[in-house]
């Protein structure tokens, strides 16, 4: 009888060990799957925003055919991901980021919309800097 106890506690112990290490790691996985999201959405968002820039540099939306809106359904199905993903600073920043690309008119070699254009790239390299902010505290 003596020796049951000790035993029990032991058990006891070694099960309370089993369950917070379980719930320790599937937290862990949690995490790293959110920031593997993360990463997904803004790696998609990033190319679809560069690949329409690069397209709008020679034309706008209105006059292009299927190889831009494929693109802007690419843009929105990332920031779709984003929205759902990300804290409100980054949202914010990618909704600024969106409505900049689809403002974006043909540069034509004025220097108007040259500066235009490098004020989206700076707005680009902040949306990408504040998402790797929030990727590496998640």
């Amino acid at each position: 009888m003596e020796n049951i106890l000790p035993v029990a506690i032991g058990a006891a112990v070694g099960l309370i060990g089993v369950v917070f290490g379980s719930w320790f790691t599937a937290r862990r996985q949690d995490r790293m799957w959110l920031r593997e999201q993360k990463l997904k959405a803004g790696i998609g968002f990033n190319t679809a925003v560069v690949q329409l820039l690069d397209h709008l540099k020679e034309t706008q939306l209105s006059d292009d055919g299927p190889g831009a809106n494929e693109l802007v359904d690419r843009l929105q199905e990332a920031r779709s991901a984003l929205y759902l993903l990300c804290s409100d600073d980054t949202v914010d920043l990618a909704d600024a980021l969106a409505r900049r690309v689809w403002s974006t008119q043909p540069t034509n070699g004025r220097d108007d919309r040259r500066t235009e254009f490098r004020v989206t790239l700076d707005l680009l390299r902040r949306f990408t800097h504040q998402l790797r902010q929030e990727i590496a505290s998640s």
